[in-house]
């Protein structure tokens, strides 16, 4: 059977305490698996104001209804609020998910801070942000986390090297079409990626005629061939998804059904792997359409041959 991978990133306090439960509910109905994947210190949504420079950015904010869908309390912490502890306030509910049967991992610490910074930093800070998410996901959930997923896909060689350090089986921080291993300033680091490999609402609704009433449809249209192996990874969030967008989540989990496909969790799709035959691939920095700023990528096959 075609599989599909539902990979949920959970970004704010409020995508973990309402979002999440939502998402739950939908896809215990639909009988799907998936992987929640946490955001565990403080919630500073609102210092994502500081992109409001960059090209793009505001144009989004509007075609997406940010407000609307996050609330503006959430985008007055860090900045008007002081940002809320996610892993302290939501840990009932992160639990909640992996007791429901659903693989969990680690997002990030601080959102915001990975997505804005992480690119241009060097190692000292990655570590600390790195290490600050493994300990507080420890402090959640009694185990070690077992995979991440950067947060907006932005990632530096120092962070593809922690998950590596930190034992992690496989991970989702980019964006591409099939599953590969990462090479970054001339370094492989032996560790599965499992690339975001279709659009997320986010990035259609608002563009070239695609609305909240169609954009299901027209996601549907980009995965009525089949997919590449070992399967589709379709990022959602939880703010989105488990909320506003609820109702075109649910037509996109009955349209997928339709088409054939099985919906699992990254985890399913990454133990599919054969590891040792996975191509090596340069992860670039580009841009994506529907999104502002430039995204780790699955660049060209890199040269490299051995691990």
């Amino acid at each position: 059977m075609k599989k599909l991978a539902l990979k949920i990133d959970v970004d704010t306090l409020r995508g973990t305490l309402e979002g999440v439960p939502q998402l739950i509910s939908i896809l215990k109905e639909h009988q799907a698996q998936a992987t929640f994947l946490f955001s565990l210190g403080p919630d500073n949504t609102g210092r994502a104001l500081r992109r409001l420079l960059r090209p793009g950015f505001l144009k989004k904010v509007f075609r997406t209804n940010v407000a609307g869908n996050y609330g503006l309390k959430t985008l007055m912490y860090g900045v008007l609020i002081p940002g809320p502890d996610i892993g302290k306030q939501g840990a009932a509910a992160m639990r909640a998910a992996r007791d429901a049967g659903y693989e969990v991992g680690i997002h990030t610490w601080d959102h915001i801070r990975w997505q804005d910074f992480v690119a241009k930093k060097g190692a000292a800070w990655t570590r600390r942000e790195f290490s600050l998410a493994v300990e507080r996901f420890i402090e959640v959930f009694g185990t070690q986390p077992r995979t991440f997923g950067a947060a907006g896909w932005q990632m530096n060689a120092h962070a593809f090297e922690l998950e590596l350090e930190y034992h992690m089986t496989y991970a989702s921080d980019t964006r591409g079409t099939h599953p590969f291993i990462p090479e970054m300033h001339g370094k492989a680091i032996a560790l599965p990626q499992l690339p975001t490999t279709l659009p997320t609402l986010d990035e259609l609704v608002g563009v070239n005629g695609v609305t909240v009433d169609n954009v299901a449809g027209h996601l549907l249209k980009l995965t009525e061939k089949d997919p590449p192996e070992p399967g589709h990874v379709f990022t959602l969030h939880a703010e989105l998804e488990g909320m506003a967008l609820r109702p075109v989540f649910e037509k996109l989990l009955t349209g997928w059904k339709a088409q054939g496909y099985e919906l699992v969790s990254t985890q399913t799709l990454a133990a599919s792997l054969d590891r040792r035959n996975l191509p090596i691939h340069t992860v670039v920095m580009a841009e994506v359409p529907g999104r502002s700023g430039t995204l780790a990528v699955q660049g060209p096959v890199c040269e490299i041959r051995k691990l």
